[in-house]
């Protein structure tokens, strides 16, 4: 598979999340901008969506039809990206209890294992560094610095700041803006996992990921946007670590973002902040278990070594 058709399943399956029957999409440059494609590709994506009878398209008018059901998404291994694969393999690896803060990778060896090329290995080990997890050394080696429970914490700091900074820019969206057409399908989504969150149990990192997302975009400042993608795939592969109450904390989250989403609907900024506190205090907490964790594992295996 081309990576022209990777990225064309990979927008077309993301532009789903905005199919709310009854609604209108918004124009190509704004489905461009949101989908971070070109409008090539996004006219490509609504042809394929005419054809499989989701919108009806009449120049500029865009009318959802109905909404999209789980055979109308490609499959996951036709969309899994170059740059996904080495993100899976880099956080297995670092999370892994044998690694140690210090540990050294060789991009070119890393990327012969994977099967890529070293520049795609670079490009994500660049991506990392500039937050301090790993540092650059001669001869195209890199260190690891650890996912320690300060650089947690450092994180979520971050997080919590950036995230309430949206929240409130959400709040003031007009409402006739596209977001909370997609917030709306977003919660249908959320309560559809409450009815089988057994059945959905590997459903719920991306669904987390894109309600966080969602929030995220609606403070239209590209560094926050940009820094989300290193606190998404953090904090996601540190609960994936631990499978411990998996199913009851993923229900949980599911029913504080779904309080979250009454608050940004109220229109109540205080309403909103109050639900995205506690549900970032969950979260917090979450993390830090999963970090403390995966440090006694790690000294485990390091006493029985010795």
């Amino acid at each position: 598979m081309s990576k022209s058709d990777t990225v064309f399943k990979e927008a077309y399956n993301q532009s789903l999340a905005l199919l709310v029957e009854g609604s209108v999409l918004p124009s190509e440059a704004e489905l461009a901008r949101r989908l971070g494609i070109s409008r090539t590709t996004v006219r490509a994506i609504l042809d394929a969506q005419v054809e499989a009878g989701l919108i009806a398209w009449n120049r500029r008018l865009k009318e959802v039809l109905r909404a999209p059901r789980p055979e109308d998404y490609f499959p996951e291994d036709q969309t899994d990206a170059v740059s996904l694969r080495v993100e899976r393999a880099f956080m297995s690896r670092v999370l892994s209890s044998d690694i140690r803060p210090g540990s050294q990778f060789n991009e070119s060896d890393f990327a012969r294992e994977l099967g890529v090329s070293t520049s795609a290995v670079r490009e994500f080990m660049i991506r990392f560094s500039r937050f301090g997890l790993i540092e650059k050394q001669r001869n195209r080696h890199w260190v690891l610095n650890g996912f320690t429970e300060a650089f947690s914490l450092e994180l979520f700091e971050v997080r919590e700041m950036f995230e309430l900074r949206s929240v409130r820019a959400f709040v003031r969206l007009p409402r006739d803006h596209p977001a909370w057409a997609a917030l709306d399908a977003i919660e249908a989504e959320h309560q559809a996992f409450l009815e089988a969150p057994r059945a959905r149990l590997g459903e719920f990192p991306d669904l987390d990921d894109r309600f966080h997302r969602l929030i995220h975009s609606a403070s239209s400042n590209r560094f926050i946007i940009d820094f989300y993608d290193v606190i998404s795939l953090i904090f996601h592969y540190h609960y994936q670590w631990s499978k411990i109450d998996e199913m009851e904390r993923n229900a949980t989250a599911v029913r504080e973002h779904l309080d979250y989403i009454a608050g940004l609907r109220s229109g109540a900024e205080l309403d909103a902040e109050f639900y995205c506190r506690k549900h970032l205090a969950t979260a917090r907490e979450t993390l830090l278990s999963a970090t403390r964790a995966r440090q006694d594992a790690r000294n485990e295996a390091l006493g029985a070594a010795g």
